[in-house]
């Protein structure tokens, strides 16, 4: 029986992968086997990334883009279009956030959080549409957060994005399932990343989080990222339009 848990000869784009989840999933799916692309703003930090999975055996390239720009993200399908001629896995990591109150956004503020977060995921996955059916066994996941589940002290757009992003995630699964491209999302809770490291150093913040996680923990990185590997795998291959809650229980705990 073909092994169902390998990435061997598959190809994969991260974006925002040089932190954070991104890097912890870049590496997760190239010790799988993947051949994968790092996608970030950040030049050296591109290169970095590269040369470390590269030094490791694996086989690996880097695009310096920013997604929230037209420009780059044609440039990111043409570059995996001419090098691999198709896509396996694309994976939509990219987020940010501005936490504040909601009478306190400028409009600005407010368009950027969604142009990051929801518009740029969008365009991306309909611009690889074409590659990713040419793979005929294609997955998408996306990297959303429970805020997109129900209420957090992130910020009403953080979140109102987040929640945009899980109906993406059933409307492209059932639409795209007749190219045979699975659509999925994982949806972190607190996980030890630059975004949030100034904020779990709050005592009292990390107490309350923890107070509400079951299992009494941050998670680490890379256990997000084996939760997406596990929806790129063969061993998936009859889920799709599923949002995972990767949270140490904390969307399930009641009083």
């Amino acid at each position: 029986m073909e092994n169902k848990w390998t990435l061997q000869n598959k190809t994969a784009l991260i974006t925002g992968s040089t932190k954070g989840i991104g890097k912890a999933i870049s590496e997760e799916l190239a010790s799988l086997g993947s051949e994968v692309y790092i996608v970030a703003r950040n030049q050296k930090e591109v290169d970095d990334q590269v040369s470390f999975l590269t030094g490791k055996g694996y086989s690996a390239y880097g695009i310096y883009a920013d997604v929230t720009k037209p420009e780059d993200r044609k440039r990111m399908v043409q570059t995996v279009n001419e090098k691999s001629g198709k896509l396996d896995i694309l994976v939509n990591n990219v987020g940010t956030n501005i936490r504040k109150k909601a009478v306190e956004y400028t409009e600005e503020e407010y368009y950027s959080i969604f142009n990051t977060n929801m518009h740029a995921n969008f365009m991306l996955s309909r611009m690889f549409h074409p590659l990713l059916k040419k793979s005929g066994s294609a997955a998408v996941v996306s990297v959303l957060s429970v805020a997109g589940l129900l209420h957090l002290r992130t910020g009403a757009p953080y979140g109102m994005t987040k929640a945009a992003l899980v109906q993406l995630t059933k409307n492209l699964a059932v639409e795209w399932a007749e190219d045979d491209i699975r659509v999925n999302s994982v949806a972190p809770w607190y996980t030890q990343t630059p975004l949030v490291k100034s904020l779990l150093e709050n005592k009292e913040y990390l107490d309350n989080v923890l107070t509400r996680t079951p299992i009494k923990r941050i998670a680490e990185p890379e256990e997000v990222a084996s939760a997406v590997a596990f929806f790129c795998m063969p061993a998936s291959s009859y889920i799709t339009g599923q949002t995972l809650a990767v949270d140490g229980g904390f969307t399930v705990n009641g009083f």
